[in-house]
Formats: C-alpha cells, structure tokens, sequence
C-alpha cells in the first residue's frame, strides 16, 4: 500500500505525523498569512471583485483569524490605500508581492524606481520580506529570455537585492513554471549569479512541482540546493493534478515530508497560504471557511500553536 494511501485511510496520521517534524518556533517569526491571489480567485468565482471595496474585503479577511497579508502591490500609491484598512482591522504587513520587468535595461530601471518607492512605505509598516517575479517575455507564452536577458536580470536583481537590504527588509525571488522550461536555465541562473546576502529564495513549492512536470523529486531536490536561502514558502496543495479548495498537507505533494525536512535544516521560514483556485477546482465552501481550514492544518503540519 503506498504511504498516502495508508495515511488516507488512518485519521489523524498527517497530524501526527507532522507533530514529529515541528519547525521550532522563535520569538522573531512572522505571522502566517494569506497571499491576495487566493481572495482574487474565491471572489472571481462568487461574482465579486478583490479589492473593490477594501473595507469590505478586510473585514472577511479578518474572520479567518490570520494575522498577515500579502498583497501584489503594483505602486506606492496602491499601497497607501489600503494603509487605514490594515489599521483597522490590525492586520500585519509582513511581506508583500510586487512583479518586476528586469530583462531590458529600460524597463529594468524603472522597476527599480517603482519597488523602491513601496519599500520605502512599507518599511515603515513592518514590512521584512518583498517577494519579486520577474516578468516573463510574455505571460503564457514559450518565448523563453536569452543569454544576455538573463544576465540583465540577475545582475539587476543583486543590485535591487542590495538596496532592499540597506533598508532593513529581504528580497526574495519568486517563480511561477516558465522558470523551470529549459533545463530550469532562468531559475538556476538567478539563484548561481547573485549574492545570497542580497536576493533570498520565496519557495513556491507547488510552481517548483508543476513547473517540473509534477515532481516531488524537484520540489525536495530544489530544497536541498536552495533550502539555505529560503526566507519565505508560498503553500499550496493539488490532488490529481488539480488545487485544492483548502490545504491539506495530505495530496499531491508530501507536505508532512517536506515540513520534516525544514526542521533537519533549521530554517525558520515565514509561511504564506497561496491555497488558490483554478478551472476545475471544488466548489464546497466560501472563502472564509476555506482559509480558516487553511490556517488550522498549516499550523498543525508546522508545529505551531493552535491560537
């Protein structure tokens, strides 16, 4: 019988399971929180739109009982808007997500004008860690960047990385699948060309597995070679190849395996639930019910306290 099988049929298995494998909690971690894309997607599927009325989205936000938000935040004055809503319903600011384009010079030093205009408000929230993507050539498209455009990128991002740092937080590079084509040449060349003192690794374990063809071998394989400069994890859980409503560290990925082998490294990374919806996804519950689930099991896989 197959591990998953068998820890399917015994209730309370992963829980167990996980509660041998808990991440020590220190004083200086970060709330866990809830990246915007999964609201963006609960609120497209029930007709309403994310961030349309921000007092509004906040407050249900704030039912769930998590603590920390990220959002994608696309300029200073995006974030400033949401600065009162965050104060009211004392919601944590511990990282947010903003895209970046790095591959052209032109378009390179913009970004850096635009990230370093957030940062410097959202260093004043307490902010720690801004995760970046760097934009593909086209978003869904194989048209994958060349030699030059890939050294363009990873010398601006240790620059980026550098003066992110001078400002007291972390920049963490993220990736999605297009990363990973090409023998992963964009993503290896990222994290082997610039200073682990300047750019960090946000580990979204579920884009590692798909971008690798659905691999639990990449996702482990990549944590043994990055494991070190893993300062954020985005979580995410697939059953069938499909995500999830709520996270379940039981599925596709081994998740009790995995938050095993962040306690042997030692790291003490900040969790980010990014339990999304896509196509065929189930519909069974609202997005308040979904991340309450989120927050319980995501805690109890890490060992952390349950209030």
């Amino acid at each position: 019988m197959k591990r998953r099988n068998f820890m399917q049929l015994v209730p309370g298995t992963a829980l167990l399971l996980a509660g041998s494998s808990f991440i020590t909690h220190k004083k200086d971690s970060l709330p866990i929180s809830a990246n915007g894309y999964n609201w963006i997607t609960f609120y497209n599927r029930s007709g309403k739109v994310w961030g349309e009325d921000w007092d509004a989205c906040l407050a249900e936000f704030a039912q769930t009982g998590i603590l920390g938000f990220e959002p994608s935040i696309p300029n200073a004055d995006y974030l400033k808007t949401l600065i009162p809503f965050l104060k009211k319903y004392n919601i944590q600011l511990p990282s947010i997500y903003v895209g970046t384009e790095l591959h052209e010079e032109a378009t390179a030093k913009e970004s850096i004008k635009t990230i370093l205009s957030i940062a410097e408000i959202a260093s004043t929230l307490g902010t720690k860690i801004i995760v970046t993507n760097p934009n593909p050539i086209n978003w869904g498209s194989s048209h994958l960047k060349d030699d030059d455009q890939l050294f363009c990128q990873s010398s601006h991002l240790d620059q980026l990385g550098q003066a992110v740092r001078t400002r007291g937080m972390k920049l963490a590079y993220h990736t999605h699948d297009v990363e990973l084509k090409a023998g992963a040449r964009e993503f290896h060349h990222v994290l082997q060309n610039t200073d682990p003192e300047n750019l960090h690794f946000c580990m979204d374990v579920h884009w590692i597995y798909r971008g690798s063809e659905n691999s639990q071998w990449a996702v482990f394989d990549t944590l043994k070679m990055y494991g070190d400069r893993i300062v954020s994890l985005h979580l995410r859980q697939s059953e069938g190849g499909v995500w999830t409503e709520a996270f379940d560290p039981v599925g596709d990925i081994d998740y009790v395996r995995f938050a095993g082998e962040i306690k042997k490294m030692g790291i003490n990374p900040h969790l980010v639930i990014e339990q999304c919806l896509e196509e065929k996804s189930p519909n069974t519950m609202d997005v308040v019910a979904a991340h309450q689930i989120n927050l319980k099991e995501i805690k109890a896989l890490f060992g952390l306290p349950p209030f």
